[in-house]
């Protein structure tokens, strides 16, 4: 557990991201690895089949994930103002919460599967091995809330180091398994998912024994659990606008799909892999706007406004400065990295991939400065604005945006309305930010100015 109540802004804030954000950089990496496995030695169809399921796969969990960090919010207000007794109540109640609503999507997944496919315009010739590789990865959903919810309630609880271990455990497991799986036993695409599912339970069940035996905060005797109907609320209140935020985000990569999806095999296979690049080239910026979130949960519920703005400037200084770097090296050598995804005959798969790189990963800084005033907001427990922020930016500007210059410039068009919708996006939440109303906004209730 991490208190960062006291001490330097910045040094509090980079060291507690510094676990975070190797652990998402590992956990980017089991989509990663599937589809540089499956690209490689599967093909374009097969990589173009595992990038379409991820939308869908996004949309699915994007509720349950957005709950689960109003979940994260109240038990790091609660850990700031040392009631432990309330930030125990917390964790059972998100679990409880997690495992009843897995067991839903699952099988509301599993029904819809084929139907989502079909809506989003996907190529025929992708249906039955996008259908084959999400099944299998919708069964094995409850494993991954699981996890994730875990690792939720140590970040909350200032722990970020215990859920990088397993993940990086998880992670190279999960490359194994996807080689013996594809490789050595001919699973094709069902091997890749096979081995996350395989993977993220793993990692689960060795987690659960780790805790039990030795955090005393978090005991896994379920005979004692109960649901606290009044923290659950509070957790719905401020988690459901990240969570409604996220399902339409997810819905509108959807949207975006269903437009990438006219234009072919090649542009949906390029922009599945570069997809996956720009997933892991953004995680910096959104680690240091989660641990920002946890850092102003923290001292709000301290009582310690006045080191949220110092908190604010120092992210956003270190957001800046790993966001350049990133795009440097991604312009540099995109076209090496496209070929981690696909073998050198797709030429075309890679010059698309390439252009995508080009064009959005020149717009990092403003990605990065967006990221970082949400973090504030959301971590005083002000989650409505930014939803509405990033739903404006989404559906208004990215998504028309997206179907008119596609219309006119082809595939670009479609890239150049990633950079317009988060300039959008930026501009709306530093005028927010700027008025100090998310202040107002917290759980636990303390002077502000």
């Amino acid at each position: 557990m991490k208190d960062l109540t006291t001490g330097r802004e910045g040094r509090l804030i980079f060291f507690f991201a510094l676990p975070m954000l190797f652990g998402n950089l590992f956990q980017q990496m089991y989509s990663m690895v599937d589809s540089a496995i499956v690209g490689k030695f599967l093909g374009k169809e097969a990589l173009a089949a595992v990038g379409a399921s991820f939308p869908i796969i996004f949309t699915m969990i994007a509720l349950m994930i957005g709950i689960a960090s109003g979940g994260m919010v109240v038990i790091s207000q609660y850990f700031g103002a040392k009631d432990m007794d309330k930030v125990k109540r917390a964790i059972q109640t998100l679990y409880i919460f997690m495992l009843i609503g897995s067991v839903v999507l699952t099988s509301a997944g599993l029904l819809l599967v084929e139907p989502i496919f079909r809506l989003t315009k996907l190529p025929p010739e992708l249906l039955p091995l996008a259908r084959t590789y999400l099944n299998i990865y919708v069964s094995g959903i409850i494993l991954f809330f699981g996890f994730n919810g875990t690792a939720a309630i140590l970040r909350g609880l200032g722990d970020s180091k215990t859920p990088l271990y397993f993940l990086i455990l998880s992670t190279l497991s999960n490359i194994g398994l996807d080689l013996l799986f594809v490789l050595v036993f001919k699973w094709g695409i069902a091997g890749a998912a096979y081995a996350t599912i395989i993977s993220q339970g793993g990692a689960l069940v060795l987690a659960m024994i780790y805790l039990h035996r030795t955090h005393e905060i978090i005991s896994f005797d379920f005979r004692n659990w109960k649901f606290d109907t009044e923290i659950f609320k509070a957790s719905f209140r401020i988690g459901l606008p990240t969570g409604l935020q996220q399902t339409f985000v997810a819905l509108g990569m959807m949207a975006l799909f269903s437009i990438v999806n006219t234009f072919g095999t090649n542009v949906v296979a390029a922009f599945s892999a570069a997809g996956r690049i720009d997933s892991i080239a953004t995680v910096p910026a959104m680690v240091f706007a989660q641990a920002l979130s946890t850092f102003v949960g923290q001292n709000i519920g301290a009582g310690k406004i006045e080191r949220v703005q110092k908190g604010l400037i120092m992210t956003l200084v270190m957001s800046w400065l790993t966001s350049i770097l990133i795009t440097a090296l991604l312009i540099i050598f995109r076209s090496y990295i496209m070929h981690i995804f696909t073998n050198e005959s797709e030429t075309e798969v890679i010059r698309i991939g390439g252009e995508y790189l080009t064009i959005v990963t020149s717009f990092y800084l403003v990605f990065a400065t967006m990221f970082t005033f949400a973090g504030v907001m959301r971590g005083a427990g002000d989650t409505l604005i930014p939803m509405f922020i990033t739903l404006f930016a989404l559906w208004l500007i990215r998504i028309p945006m997206a179907y008119f210059l596609s219309g006119r410039i082809g595939e670009a068009g479609i890239w150049w309305a990633v950079p317009i919708g988060w300039t959008a996006g930026m501009i709306m939440s530093f005028l927010y930010y700027r008025t100090g109303r998310w202040k107002k906004k917290t759980v636990v209730k303390v002077p502000v100015p």
